[in-house]
């Protein structure tokens, strides 16, 4: 009888990613909201190392993590509707926390894998945009740096309830 083969045989896309904002203004309220037109998508943790190396280590380094710091580099496709021009809402708050002072220069976001699988975060971050310009023939693209203010918090994943977003929507790899 053969051995049937590992199950992680598919590779993951990094389209995976959803990235929402919490557009509520009600304390306690959330109203999660898409960042529509993600092109690039990189959450970071990275980690503080201190030295820790006693003589009891007989010569080798000893390292510990005294420090996590979370960020999200992502480029998005700047969109506008079709007739009115303006800007879409989700966009525009992370613009307009870019150029705030205080409470007002910090978002609450939330990224998950879209196809439901054990993979969502929640964290308060600040806002860096960047338009990336270009000429005549480009689209607009901006380049949003979220830098965690605190920690980023494990969520169940909002598409994992009971069948995955893709299943109920039709949405997924291809």
């Amino acid at each position: 009888m053969s051995t049937p083969p590992p199950a992680e045989t598919v590779t993951a896309l990094a389209r995976r990613y959803r990235l929402e904002l919490d557009m509520g203004t009600t304390p306690g309220t959330p109203l999660w909201t898409l960042v529509p037109g993600v092109t690039e998508f990189t959450p970071k943790i990275e980690p503080t190392q201190q030295d820790v190396t006693t003589y009891d280590a007989e010569g080798w380094s000893e390292q510990a993590v005294t420090m996590l710091a979370w960020s999200i580099e992502t480029t998005i496709a700047h969109r506008a509707h079709p007739v009115t021009g303006r800007f879409n809402a989700a966009q525009e708050a992370l613009r307009k926390a870019s150029r705030s002072f205080g409470a007002k220069s910090y978002v609450s976001v939330r990224y998950y894998d879209r196809n439901g699988a054990d993979d969502a975060q929640q964290g308060l971050a600040l806002v860096k945009w960047e338009p990336d310009g270009g000429g005549p023939d480009e689209v607009d693209t901006i380049k949003v740096s979220l830098t965690g203010s605190g920690p980023l918090v494990e969520i169940a994943n909002p598409a994992a309830t009971g069948g995955t977003l893709a299943a109920m929507t039709g949405e997924g790899e291809a």
